[in-house]
């Protein structure tokens, strides 16, 4: 069995022994998926207290709503949905009051992961290796990931930041998976007109 259908089936315990009256259960599902989503809401609002706010807010509507929770999808999946819907709406409110925040492309993807943020994008037909990342590249991806509808910027965060299967970002977003494909190729062939001929 892979990690992830272990992690999978674990979630699935908990959920279980959640609705059974376990009030550990959920701390322990908190515990084990509070990084993962503080990181991805973070990536999205590029700010630190919104995304911690996001993700304590995550968990409270996880946490109410558990007990209707069916299983359809995995509980992860579930929980990736609530953030990104609380962020996406955390965004547009953040747009309103026009904060200008930027994102560091300097950082590592993730917890797991130490690859600058940068080389997830600027080498997507080729290895890290193959590849310069210079202050200036980072800075031009960083600026052009700002230049992004919101929906394009999400959807790049949770396929190449995330690396969300297709079918994890369409129960996420609500779309089917051909839309999650059209919508990704879209986001690249976007964020590759910002950067001109450094982004190939």
């Amino acid at each position: 069995m892979s990690t992830k259908a272990q992690d999978v089936a674990f979630d699935r315990i908990l959920v279980d022994r959640f609705k059974s009256g376990d009030q550990s259960a959920f701390d322990e599902m908190v515990r084990r998926h509070w990084d993962r989503i503080y990181a991805m809401v973070h990536q999205l609002l590029r700010n630190q207290q919104d995304a911690e706010e996001v993700t304590q807010d995550a968990f409270i509507r996880a946490h109410k709503g558990l007990v209707n929770f069916r299983g359809d999808s995995a509980f992860s999946t579930w929980l990736y949905q609530i953030a990104t819907n609380l962020a996406r709406n955390r965004y547009w409110y953040w747009w309103r009051r026009k904060r200008d925040q930027t994102v560091s492309f300097d950082q590592p993807v993730g917890p797991d992961n130490s690859t600058p943020l940068a080389e997830v994008f600027a080498a997507e037909q080729e290895t890290p290796d193959d590849v310069t990342v210079t202050q200036e590249l980072i800075d031009r991806i960083a600026v052009g990931m700002e230049k992004l509808s919101p929906k394009h910027r999400e959807i790049l965060v949770l396929r190449n930041i995330k690396n969300l299967s297709y079918e994890e970002i369409a129960v996420i977003l609500g779309i089917s998976v051909g839309t999650v494909k059209s919508r990704i190729a879209r986001a690249r062939e976007s964020l590759r007109q910002r950067m001109g001929d450094d982004f190939k």
